[in-house]
């Protein structure tokens, strides 16, 4: 096994997932019955330790004895399968604590998938049981494990039997039965791919699948996991586990299935009504290293490239083919993900010219038409020459529907290239109908049928390859920036009142260097007018009330105020307006703020989610920002790469770069203020809701940019208030 990190939150689960010996409590010798089916698959995998069948109607199953109780074993097995009734369970799990049993899968249900507080009871009462026990179990209502490696079984699926497939590298999780053990695992093996272990944990009321996940990313059998989950317990956990995969050079691929909340959030704030979870759990891969996919296929797919284990430095495809509509295809996909067919550097040139004299100029990817058909010292010439050109980085050649002599030398100048390849095999095999890719996926080839799952993962491994070594060197650590006040903040929040006023919230952001607006309350009309003419020119005047968090709806701003009688007028048409919108609401006085002047706005903010603690949230600013939803997300805090990362997500960012002639923005001002706001985030984490500055008003380049208005929502009312 590898050398192991110090993770504090993920136990060693290897009696569970690879027993010396093992027990089955409800083994049956009915065939079609679950207890049944579990056992024969434990019997039939070729498990070399003790398997004990426990069932008090049975002498023996199979020719094995059989026992009538967990008590009455010759000794205490690393494991225990429980299949009994929900309100049997906790009898069978006293008599494993009264062994010592350490580890048991609960296959029962009844617990709280079944969506009733009688089973909700039933779960946290087994999670007690087993912390005061000291017993970890995978499930309740799970399919168990497969272990290829060391021939365990411990399930019910019929995905495993009959000839015993070989073991391979890929790890395979998920919450569901079915959907792991069929739609990934069972369509891996057919797609000619090999798997190491599965677990389909159920519930995951104790063991989860960041834990079989951890267990497979260690073992030295295991080169990639894939995870079918629909959602994660543990935001601490998942960073820790994306640590160790990115240390190990192991790649996790994630379908995140389901779209459930994860837990509610308040909506006072733009930021808290467009946040989604499933956009987070984009998001958080993205910022973590994982690779996210939308189809259980793609999981396995992408596996076929990341198993070798090797990143592409660049994004630099080439490829060759004799038919020219399969370059075309290759072409428009490679592009889909946003990878690039450089041109040939005048040597290549050169070179190809004297083995294709008349061609002229050869594009990339390459017709080599049907000069290459039957020539296999022509295409080995063509392919390993573009092959060594430096702006390529992974070769593909493209092949029709070649005998299987021509594909295996193929295979061979694909080996001897010097690059990374990955065969596009689109046709059959003319002389040996039945050899098909997943022969030669299972004999390691690359290969791929279609042009999208090729590139696909070929960008996954990029991307990967990219996390990777930006973690290695550091970039990956984010850095607290200068001038933060953490003190101050801290002070001028807790004396903040319960609900806290755009005033109050711009003097606490503040103090981690957001550039806000210069203002002053004004408790009436006179004291309006004498602090705008400190502030001079136009100004803008803002109802100032912790009752009224949308300003703009309760008729509480006027912009371009100038004027003592103007500033008197917009002073009492202000505060009567918000009367009238919230009559019990608390007035303090009106804004008198500078007036800003125009620039591209943005929207930054914060939410508290459930699972991943505080997260950053960036987009377009202004009145739309819940209507186009154009925003991108990070958890908490983020490096200034992260943050530029961010904005080149959001499809408006051309805005900051001058587009149609329009004034180039001060980008860089942008990222500072969102790095700064997210060690916000990060260090007040317990104390906020959610928040968001909206608009940040940002200027040409070099000017900077400006908070204009900002909401913050506490998390919970401080004692003292």
């Amino acid at each position: 096994m590898n050398a192991p990190m110090p993770l504090k939150n993920i136990p060693d689960i290897s009696p569970l997932m690879a027993p010396r010996s093992v027990a089955l409590v409800g083994a049956t010798d009915h065939p079609t019955s679950f207890g049944g089916r579990v056992f024969q698959q434990m019997t039939g995998f070729g498990f070399p330790g003790k398997i004990y069948p426990v069932n008090p109607r049975l002498k023996e199953i199979n020719g094995l004895k059989c026992y009538p109780g967990i008590k009455d074993l010759p000794e205490t097995p690393d494991h225990v399968g429980i299949v009994v009734s929900s309100e049997r369970v906790f009898d069978v799990l006293e008599d494993c604590a009264a062994i010592g049993v350490r580890f048991a899968t609960v296959f029962s249900g009844g617990f709280a998938e079944s969506g009733t507080e009688e089973g909700r009871a039933r779960q946290r009462r087994l999670i007690e049981f087993g912390k005061a026990k000291g017993i970890r179990f995978m499930g309740p209502n799970c399919n168990g494990i497969v272990n290829f490696i060391d021939r365990f079984a411990m399930t019910s699926t019929a995905a495993i039997r009959g000839a015993h497939a070989k073991a391979g590298d890929i790890g395979v999780v998920s919450h569901s039965g079915g959907l792991g053990q069929i739609n990934v695992m069972w369509r891996a093996m057919e797609h000619g791919l090999g798997v190491s272990y599965e677990a389909s944990c159920g519930n995951e009321a104790d063991i989860d699948t960041l834990d079989f996940a951890r267990f497979m990313l260690r073992s030295d059998t295991t080169n990639v996991v894939l995870l079918a989950i629909e959602g994660i317990k543990s935001g601490e956990k998942f960073r820790e586990l994306a640590a160790e995969a990115a240390e190990l050079e192991k790649p996790l691929v994630i379908l995140k299935i389901g779209s459930t909340e994860a837990g509610s959030r308040a909506a006072a704030s733009h930021t808290g009504a467009i946040a989604g979870d499933n956009d987070i759990i984009k998001a958080v891969c993205r910022q973590y290293g994982l690779i996210q996919v939308n189809e259980c296929n793609e999981l396995y797919e992408t596996a076929v490239f990341l198993r070798h284990r090797k990143w592409p430095k660049a994004r630099g495809l080439a490829a060759v083919a004799p038919t020219g509509g399969n370059i075309v295809n290759l072409a428009d996909a490679g592009a889909i993900f946003d990878l690039q067919w450089n041109a040939f550097t005048p040597q290549t040139q050169e070179a190809l010219g004297k083995l294709m004299p008349g061609y002229g100029k050869v594009g990339n990817p390459t017709d080599l038409t049907s000069a290459a058909t039957g020539d296999q010292d022509f295409y080995r010439k063509a392919l390993t020459t573009i092959a060594a050109d430096p702006g390529v980085d992974v070769m593909i050649p493209i092949v029709p529907s070649p005998t299987k002599k021509n594909l295996l030398q193929t295979v061979e100048i694909m080996n001897q290239c010097g690059k990374q390849t990955a065969m596009l095999w689109v046709g059959g095999c003319v002389d040996e109908k039945d050899y098909r890719a997943r022969d030669l996926i299972s004999a390691g080839v690359v290969v791929y049928r279609d042009a999208t799952p090729c590139t696909r993962a070929i960008r996954a491994a990029y991307d990967f390859g990219q996390h990777v070594a930006a973690r290695k060197s550091g970039a990956l650590t984010p850095v607290r920036p200068g001038g933060i006040d953490q003190t101050l903040a801290q002070t001028r929040f807790d004396a903040a009142g319960e609900k806290i006023t755009e005033r109050e919230a711009k003097h606490i952001l503040a103090c981690y260097g957001l550039p806000v607006t210069q203002e002053s309350l004004a408790k009436n009309a006179a004291e309006a007018v004498s602090l705008a003419a400190k502030i001079g020119g136009k100004v803008a005047l803002k109802i100032d009330s912790p009752d009224i968090a949308h300003k703009t709806e309760a008729g509480g701003i006027r912009l371009g105020v100038e004027g003592a009688t103007a500033i008197t007028e917009a002073f009492e048409a202000i505060v009567k307006s918000a009367k009238q919108y919230a009559p019990q609401a608390k007035i303090n006085g009106v804004l008198v703020q500078e007036m800003a002047r125009p620039g591209v706005e943005m929207m930054l903010g914060v939410i508290r989610d459930p699972v991943f603690g505080p997260i950053v949230v960036v987009g377009l600013g202004g009145i739309f920002v819940e209507v186009l939803k154009d925003v991108s997300y990070r958890v908490a805090p983020v490096t200034s790469a992260q943050a530029g990362e961010m904005l080149d997500e959001l499809r408006g960012v051309k805005l900051l770069a001058g587009v149609r002639g329009m004034t180039v923005r001060d980008r860089d001002a942008v990222v500072d203020a969102i790095v700064r706001l997210s060690w916000f985030a990060a260090d007040f984490k317990n104390d906020i809701a959610e928040m968001d500055i909206n608009p940040l008003m940002v200027y040409e380049q070099g000017a900077g940019a400006r908070v204009l208005d900002a909401l913050i929502v506490r998390a919970t009312v401080p004692q003292s208030a």
